[in-house]
């Protein structure tokens, strides 16, 4: 009788699920059983010039709470027909299992990039041109690196900036241009890999760069790393649920594993990430 393997499969799921990826090395991750992750802050406190035996002011603080809700979920499920299940070896279960992890992996990507209105806006303005989305190209990938470096310390963000590094994820086209920049400037980009392991990026100007074919159309990711925050439910990250009794009355055996999760740019930390607009 053909069975699945549930330990398995999950051990297979979770360890895709756990590896290294982009969006977890920009991102500031948490995961939670809460609906909601909390956030206080307290506005600045002003700091005051005096001479001795001036008084000095005292100014109330505000307290405000803003919150992450986890109430987004995405769902990979799978029927297997039973005589495929039959004829199907341990190890075709497990390429299974793996490619289920690797399908939610991307749906989180993409699902954070479709936040871009959180951010804020760098277009062509930005990096000293009319107003309107960047046209990216060799000559002026840099200005918008350095542009984005500008906008940080503007913004008073050099301690974050120099803490978490920064970032930038380009498109795949936008990346190539990177990376005949950096050749033309003799930086030899040859499989560099970033301390972790993190896959698809690479040190450059004081940045780490990515690539992604997943990002939202006109649309790139930038700013300083460990920022911008997700939440993942925590009880249903690497779950599974089998049914074997005939799904949809498809003879066969159901998997379906559930990713709920949440992404929020705090208005305190909105100014250090942008929404990059590219034609």
């Amino acid at each position: 009788m053909a069975i699945i393997f549930n330990e398995d499969w999950v051990v297979k799921l979770q360890e895709r699920l756990s590896e290294d990826t982009k969006w977890k090395d920009f991102m500031k991750v948490e995961i939670s059983n809460s609906y909601l992750i909390h956030n206080p802050y307290r506005t600045d406190v002003t700091v005051q010039t005096g001479t001795r035996y001036t008084a000095y002011t005292q100014a109330a603080i505000a307290l405000t709470d803003e919150s992450l809700t986890i109430n987004t979920f995405y769902i990979a499920s799978e029927v297997i027909d039973r005589a495929d299940l039959a004829q199907s070896l341990y190890t075709k279960q497990m390429e299974s299992a793996d490619h289920m992890g690797v399908m939610l992996n991307e749906k989180v990507e993409s699902a954070i990039y479709a936040q871009h209105a959180q951010v804020t806006d760098f277009d062509n303005a930005s990096i000293g041109g009319a107003a309107g989305n960047i046209t990216v190209s060799t000559s002026n990938i840099d200005d918008i690196i350095t542009g984005i470096q500008r906008q940080i310390s503007v913004a008073k963000g050099d301690a974050l900036y120099e803490r978490n590094g920064g970032f930038i994820v380009w498109r795949p086209a936008d990346f190539e241009k990177l990376q005949s920049f950096m050749m033309a400037n003799g930086f030899s980009t040859a499989d560099t890999a970033l301390s972790g392991g993190v896959k698809g990026g690479i040190n450059y100007m004081g940045m780490t760069h990515y690539r992604s074919n997943l990002l939202t159309a006109g649309h790139l990711l930038a700013g300083v790393k460990k920022l911008y925050h997700i939440g993942i439910l925590r009880d249903t990250y690497g779950a599974i649920v089998v049914n074997e009794k005939d799904p949809g009355l498809v003879s066969g055996v159901g998997i379906t594993s559930r990713l709920d999760m949440g992404v929020k740019a705090w208005a305190k930390t909105k100014p250090l990430l942008f929404d990059v607009l590219v034609a």
